[in-house]
């Protein structure tokens, strides 16, 4: 079986998510990143309200680089692709793209921050998250995980 290098969540534009001339809004790409980063994590078990309750966990967006490269239009089928590029006690890299057709639309590099849910302050991800979003592959084999220590998987 093929190693999946990126999760692809589908998205449809609708009028609310476009301008006047029925082109997505900017802000509005947004929206669709962060859906597909939410979808990520609860395809691997991790819903976001579980790890706030369970972890006191939540994770937040500290920086966002975004190429706006094509439109999308209303009515438009996206996908909305996340890889995971760097994984450290407290944070997280990820590489984002929406496609149309295969055509690339935006690229994105997100850097987020674990948080306290109930202080808003750094938070260690929870071990087991660790390990296991450690252990994911990366969309280009040339990119080295960076890592704070080495893998400590339990038996």
């Amino acid at each position: 079986m093929p190693v999946e290098r990126a999760f692809a969540w589908p998205v449809r534009v609708y009028w609310e998510d476009t301008d006047a001339g029925g082109v997505v809004y900017h802000a509005q790409y947004l929206a669709f990143l962060e859906r597909a980063r939410s979808e990520w994590l609860r395809a691997r078990g991790h819903g976001q309200e579980a790890l706030r309750d369970a972890f006191d966990l939540v994770f937040a967006v500290r920086a966002m680089q975004i190429e706006f490269l094509q439109p999308a239009r209303l009515d438009d089928a996206l996908q909305v692709s996340v890889t995971l590029t760097q994984c450290r006690y407290a944070s997280l890299r990820i590489a984002q793209e929406i496609r149309r057709d295969g055509e690339l639309l935006l690229t994105a590099q997100v850097r987020i921050a674990a948080l306290s849910a109930t202080q808003f302050r750094p938070k260690a991800i929870p071990h087991a998250l660790l390990n296991e979003l450690r252990l994911l592959p990366l969309a280009d084999p040339e990119i080295k995980m960076e890592t704070d220590e080495p893998i400590q998987v339990a038996p």
